[in-house]
């Protein structure tokens, strides 16, 4: 039974960048340093009425936005007040996300000092152009001189990047893996490139300015990466990301398995008690109401326990593994069939899944159309 007892893992929400990039949906505000006290002293209150007291947790998570467009003296004040908190427990995994332009001495310190262990870097891509036409304003040389931050002092890797960007070709993207892999991280995540309505990019394809990469390209590179990584060394553990034995990111695990964590900043979304709550997306409203002593959640769902267990299922078949029926029985009580006996053999059919009575997990063809299968599931 999980509870804000048990709850061992948190989230915080750093909403400052220096602009928007064209494809970012995210909760964030660009060019508005001013309002970083007043976001330190908003978490402080969130986080003091939503927990009552510290509450201990196993990771740790800061993401954005930009947590490190903050500069040193900023993210020192943000770590020590989280980790009042949200004291951690021996063997802690602490991640923060990092833009490659922000990471200085003084940067990589402050993180160091505060007790960060694992850096998360958006580098993207290594390709001066493409890195241009996703309006990102770093390049490879500040992305391999922030891995070398991250080691000197202490901190494991993840690379995050992007494929499928308008007029990529495989080779292109071939490129990108290989010098990821030549910086010899723990951990890289692969995206596809999303056109999401209320972006800038998504306007710009309906205009014609920009060209989507068409599915067979989008599909050859997703296995390409596939086989780059795993022929280097990487487990491929979820949809999205691989990782080197023994250090996979245990905070993501928290989603996939299903286990509640804590929240707090604009946009964040915490799942504790059962009760899945969503701060406002706007910064400045998520600060006017915590400042006003109000409630800054705009969205609340309180799931019953066929909805956690559906949640689950769709969480663990993310996962590569798939997942295991006595398991599944045991943790939600309610057995995989009888909440998608239906779907479960249909895409069985189809090769999508893999089902051998006992475990059931996404096959290579799965891998490659996983969103269309989730909402059957739900």
């Amino acid at each position: 039974m999980t509870s804000i007892e048990t709850s061992r893992a948190a989230y915080l929400h750093v909403p400052f960048c220096v602009h928007r990039c064209g494809y970012c949906n995210f909760a964030l505000v660009a060019g508005r340093g001013d309002l970083v006290p007043t976001y330190l002293e908003a978490i402080e209150k969130e986080l003091s009425r939503q927990l009552g007291e510290p509450r201990e947790i196993d990771t740790l998570y800061f993401g954005g936005g930009t947590p490190t467009q903050l500069g040193a003296i900023d993210f020192a004040k943000l770590a020590r007040l989280t980790r009042h908190w949200h004291p951690l427990a021996e063997g802690y995994e602490w991640t923060v996300e990092a833009n490659p332009a922000d990471m200085t001495v003084e940067m990589a310190q402050a993180m160091a000092d505060a007790g960060v262990n694992r850096l998360s870097l958006g580098a993207q891509s290594f390709r001066a152009e493409k890195l241009k036409v996703l309006e990102r304003d770093h390049d490879d040389g500040q992305i391999v001189r922030s891995v070398e931050l991250a080691r000197r002092h202490g901190m494991e890797v993840a690379i995050d990047l992007i494929f499928a960007s308008p007029g990529e070709t495989l080779a292109e993207w071939q490129a990108d893996l290989d010098r990821a892999v030549a910086l010899l991280p723990e951990h890289i995540s692969v995206y596809g490139l999303t056109y999401e309505k209320g972006t800038a990019f998504w306007t710009r394809r309906k205009r014609g300015d920009l060209v989507e990469a068409d599915e067979e390209l989008q599909r050859a590179m997703y296995e390409l990466a596939i086989e780059r990584l795993t022929e280097a060394g990487f487990e491929h553990y979820e949809v999205s990301n691989f990782a080197i034995p023994g250090h996979r990111s245990r905070h993501n695990e928290t989603y996939w398995r299903g286990d509640e964590y804590f929240a707090a900043g604009p946009g964040a979304a915490r799942y504790v008690d059962g009760v899945r709550e969503t701060n406002h997306r706007s910064t400045t409203t998520y600060l006017r109401r915590v400042l006003a002593g109000e409630s800054p959640v705009a969205e609340r769902e309180e799931l019953d326990n066929e909805a956690k267990a559906r949640e689950r299922l769709i969480f663990a078949l993310r996962r590569l593994e798939g997942v295991d029926r006595r398991e599944f029985l045991a943790a939600t009580s309610f057995a995989i069939d009888q909440l998608a006996h239906d779907a479960i053999e249909k895409f069985a059919r189809y090769g999508m899944l893999a089902d051998d009575g006992q475990r059931v997990k996404l096959t290579r063809e799965g891998l490659l159309v996983s969103d269309a299968i989730w909402p059957e599931l739900l």
